[in-house]
């Protein structure tokens, strides 16, 4: 297999003022060399404009349909783009079941879609990628015991054979408890290459396969443990000669039309007032940065308060919650660096 590490890189612009040039000239040499550095082993979560990547940016171009099975014991759900190049496997985090990663429609009633799930698969299928996602049997996935990734393995096979896709690159993307089950699924199934991430990988060092798949961790550096550790895995998995790139997600303001540009169904009113909200009782600073994770945040006891209603609220709650945990960026799936990620597949597909 053919093996690449490439990641996006980014131009400069130059102005025409003389002293500006030279001081312009010096900062481009620097950010040349960040950009070497970025395509070699991290390209940082700077490099998105939050005003781009809104919930309905796929609405004219891609639509959730969806089919819905039960095999083996599992909630599968998937589908397949017109003219697929590749298949991806998604593993949700602790708490998830494959019901995140879609919206509701007729072919899937109970599907909630929550933000950066759903977005996840949006790209996916815009970048003519099949979709296969996978509840898993408990809380968060099995992880100590073979069986439940020796039945995934089987529903992937199976699916794959199936809907004859046998002959696509095969590549895979799990999150928190996902990240740990997809890095152990792949010592035992092939895969052109994996995304880990805000996880730090599970396999003891000196036990990593030689035929290891390339591996991108996206992953929040103000966990600080989890970083050392990712650390040593990419330092592990380079002297096996595995090519590895990693994806650095910082923390960014909230603004007032955040919650609505981000969340389906709700609307910028409300969007505007939780904003109001989150600063009057100083979940915020006053650059719009998050205090504390999203989960340490008393903010549906705040609106309780207010009195203000929520549209479709226990659904709602969760959809907020993920973006206000994906602000501050400690631990939370992300879907803003998609771009990036699918540029990672795409470069080990041949």
């Amino acid at each position: 297999m053919k093996r690449a590490n490439k990641l996006p890189k980014q131009g400069c612009g130059l102005q025409s003022c003389p002293v500006a040039v030279l001081v312009i000239s010096f900062v481009i040499i620097l950010s040349a060399s960040g950009i070497f550095l970025s395509g070699k082993r991290e390209q940082n979560s700077s490099s998105f404009d939050l005003s781009k990547p809104k919930w309905n940016r796929f609405q004219s171009s891609v639509q959730f349909q969806p089919t819905v099975e039960f095999r083996n014991g599992k909630e599968v759900i998937w589908q397949i783009p017109d003219s697929p190049k590749a298949v991806l496997f998604l593993a949700h985090g602790c708490n998830g079941r494959a019901i995140n990663f879609w919206d509701k429609c007729p072919s899937c009633p109970n599907c909630i879609g929550l933000p950066e799930e759903r977005l996840i698969v949006l790209h996916a299928l815009a970048r003519k990628f099949a979709v296969i996602t996978i509840s898993s049997a408990g809380k968060c996935w099995s992880l100590g015991r073979r069986q439940e990734r020796l039945i995934v393995e089987e529903i992937i096979q199976f699916w794959v054979a199936n809907n004859k896709l046998e002959k696509l690159p095969l590549v895979a993307l799990g999150a928190s408890s996902g990240g740990y089950f997809v890095s152990l699924l792949a010592t035992d199934m092939t895969f052109n290459s994996i995304t880990i991430m805000i996880a730090q990988a599970l396999f003891y060092r000196k036990d990593i396969p030689d035929d290891y798949p390339p591996t991108l961790f996206v992953h929040m550096p103000k966990d600080r443990a989890r970083l050392q550790i990712i650390n040593e895995n990419l330092v592990a998995l380079r002297k096996k000669g595995i090519d590895v790139a990693e994806i650095t997600c910082m923390e960014f303001p909230l603004y007032p039309n955040f919650l609505a540009d981000r969340i389906p169904g709700l609307d910028q009113t409300i969007s505007v007032k939780l904003f109001e909200l989150f600063r009057k009782k100083g979940f915020i600073d006053q650059n719009g940065y998050m205090k504390k994770d999203g989960r340490a945040t008393k903010w549906k006891e705040a609106l309780m308060e207010t009195g203000t209603l929520l549209p479709d609220k226990p659904v709602l709650d969760h959809h907020i919650q993920e973006e206000l945990n994906l602000a501050f960026a400690y631990h939370e799936m992300t879907s803003l660096q998609s771009e990036q990620i699918f540029d990672w597949f795409e470069s080990h597909m041949s």
